[in-house]
């Protein structure tokens, strides 16, 4: 059923309004029997269309005073702004913190290229070093070798004086060797 007139005019006013209602108070009046002031029946009473003796009036709240919402915007922008310098100190505090780290991993990182440019410096020292060495090793392998062709021509040279020797060792063997010395005879 749609509102008009008066009624109309009323739901037009409270959906317009910028705040809604916060507090309503209900109250129970009866019916004056004697009418003081007309000015203050008519603000507490709405028309109706109800005859009873008892009527229900509705009083809307006041929009909160300017000054309670300005407080109240400055106290949201105050918190605000606290909770973002806070975010914003931490993620200082985290950059500083990345700093802190690439500097150290730097740090590091040149040493590990002076260790590794040292340990270079000392391998060339090494391979020239070796490479000087190199004459004398190549003499002791020919040594080595010569060592070994020597230990078997000394090797060879042996079995064939054995094979020489034979007969003369085979003639030596058949004579009886006599353990037993004699005893001189002595008188006795």
């Amino acid at each position: 059923m749609a509102a008009t007139g008066d009624e109309a005019a009323a739901m037009e006013s409270i959906s317009k309004a910028p705040v809604p209602p916060t507090d309503l108070t209900l109250t129970l009046t009866a019916e004056p029997e004697h009418k003081t002031d007309a000015t203050e029946n008519q603000k507490a009473k709405r028309p109706s269309n109800n005859n009873d003796g008892g009527v229900e009036t509705a009083e809307e709240a006041t929009e909160p005073a300017e000054p309670d919402i300005n407080a109240l915007c400055r106290d949201m922008f105050d918190k605000m702004s606290v909770f973002l310098q806070g975010e914003l100190t931490a993620t200082c505090e985290d950059y500083k913190l990345l700093e802190n780290m690439n500097k150290l991993t730097s740090l590091k990182y040149m040493e590990m290229k002076d260790i590794s440019i040292n340990i270079s410096r000392n391998l060339q020292d090494l391979n020239q070093k070796y490479a000087s060495l190199q004459p004398y090793l190549d003499q002791i392998n020919q040594i080595e070798e010569q060592v070994t062709a020597l230990e078997q021509a000394a090797y060879k040279l042996d079995t064939y004086s054995k094979k020489l020797g034979e007969p003369y060792f085979k003639h030596l063997n058949k004579q009886p060797v006599n353990k037993k010395k004699k005893k001189p005879l002595t008188s006795g």
